[in-house]
């Protein structure tokens, strides 16, 4: 069970963006499943094509570091740090936030362009979930239309590997919702591709406000 002030995000989200109403019981599910995987230890991984590389990447960046919250290390690194680098341990304390595990599969250049040259490109996705994604794992898989390819694969790659999943798609989610692909889908209501990605940010904003406040908000 997650915490009342962190389901309490979703409404919040729906508030200001009253047409997500129709998204509110996926994104309750999201997420659930999103603090889930960090309780038992586990990373969240995102990926997608052009304007949705950027929220993969941009996913990746608010839950690294601080977001909304601050992040202080807790005493148990503090002893730690004290222990490897007592010179540099108060640098540390200082300026270092606690981290959600978070990667993002489009930044890996020399990856996907020698196994895009060597294998078939539309795989490398799929490749780095069969390196990189273990059991119990959320992978964060983008598509305004639902019909990228790569991310299709992605996806399947995933549930063979345990992987739980989260689509975030427009209105008819595609051959993703189709197909139910998804652990989750969630499809904001809009077809136009760049209403699709004003919906995308605001969303995975509160994903992403939401994790940090189950781990590092007040009880």
């Amino acid at each position: 069970m997650v915490k009342e002030s962190t389901i309490k995000k979703v409404d919040e989200l729906i508030a200001r963006y009253p047409a997500l109403a129709v998204c509110r019981a996926d994104l309750r599910a999201a997420v659930e499943m999103i603090c889930a995987a960090y309780r038992g230890g586990h990373k969240l991984i995102a990926c997608g094509n052009g304007g949705s590389a950027s929220d993969a990447e941009h996913i990746v960046g608010e839950l690294m570091k601080g977001f909304l919250l601050p992040r202080k290390l807790g005493a148990d690194m503090a002893e730690r740090l004290a222990e490897v680098c007592p010179e540099e341990k108060d640098y540390f304390l200082e300026n270092l936030q606690g981290a959600l595990p978070a990667l993002s599969l489009v930044n890996q250049v020399a990856l996907n362009t020698a196994f895009a040259n060597d294998q078939a490109p539309d795989l490398s996705f799929a490749q780095q979930i069969l390196g990189m994604g273990n059991a119990g794992d959320v992978l964060l898989a983008i598509s305004t239309s639902g019909n990228s390819t790569n991310v299709i694969y992605a996806l399947q790659m995933a549930k063979v590997k345990g992987v739980k999943t989260i689509a975030l798609t427009g209105k008819t989610g595609g051959k993703i919702a189709a197909r139910h692909l998804a652990t989750v889908t969630i499809r904001v209501p809009d077809e136009e591709t760049f209403r699709i990605q004003e919906l995308h940010l605001p969303v995975y904003h509160m994903l992403c406000i939401a994790a940090e406040n189950e781990f590092f908000g007040e009880d």
